[in-house]
């Protein structure tokens, strides 16, 4: 379904987050959720995995949360749709979303600080993109067309993702997982493609 993404159900004591969409949802699928204890909250990275985002929202009676620069991509506009502002927003305590802005304007990352491991999370849709060599990611403005991201854009993100600390990064497609050192491996992802794109001021 859609473009082949994966959505993840975070776990966490002080609720239970979905992180992205797929495009299909039934009666057993939901019944299993409800089994894991529900959802909580509903974060959706960018326009791509919107889908049936609000017949989630509904289903589970769970906010869903978009940032604004992105709400004239959302086909079906609905009262359980949180659209919030800025650059962060915690939804539950220790899960904060990001507006990294990277791929669209409105581009969320969402950071687990609490994760069972202690060294925290980041999950990243394909805002930062986890690649083949699974030490790296990157960063595209069109992924299909293989446009490349604006490098003032990247700094931004890079700077506002810089406070928090996390060990792996949980990318858009199943495999597509930093293991370890995903701070680091953000910060060298950046320093190497900015190396690699001139920097016009745009």
């Amino acid at each position: 379904m859609a473009v082949g993404q994966r959505a993840l159900l975070i776990r966490s004591p002080h609720g239970n987050v979905l992180w992205d969409c797929v495009g299909y949802l039934d009666d057993e699928l939901a019944a299993k959720i409800e089994d894991l204890g529900g959802v909580d909250a509903i974060a959706v990275s960018h326009p791509h995995f919107y889908g049936v985002m609000t017949e989630w929202g509904k289903v589970f009676d769970a906010p869903v949360y978009v940032h604004a620069a992105d709400r004239e991509w959302v086909g079906r506009p609905d009262p359980v749709i949180e659209y919030w502002t800025g650059d962060t927003h915690e939804i539950v305590p220790g899960m904060t979303l990001v507006n990294a802005g990277t791929h669209f304007a409105g581009g969320t990352v969402l950071h687990w600080a609490d994760d069972p491991e202690g060294d925290g999370a980041l999950f990243s849709g394909d805002i930062f993109m986890v690649v083949m060599d699974r030490r790296w990611v990157s960063f595209m403005y069109s992924i299909p067309n293989f446009i490349p991201e604006r490098p003032s854009t990247i700094r931004r993100a890079l700077a506002l993702v810089e406070p928090f600390a996390f060990e792996r990064i949980y990318g858009a497609f199943w495999g597509r997982v930093v293991s370890s050192d995903g701070a680091a491996a953000v910060r060298r992802s950046a320093d190497r493609y900015l190396r690699f794109v001139r920097d016009d001021g745009s």
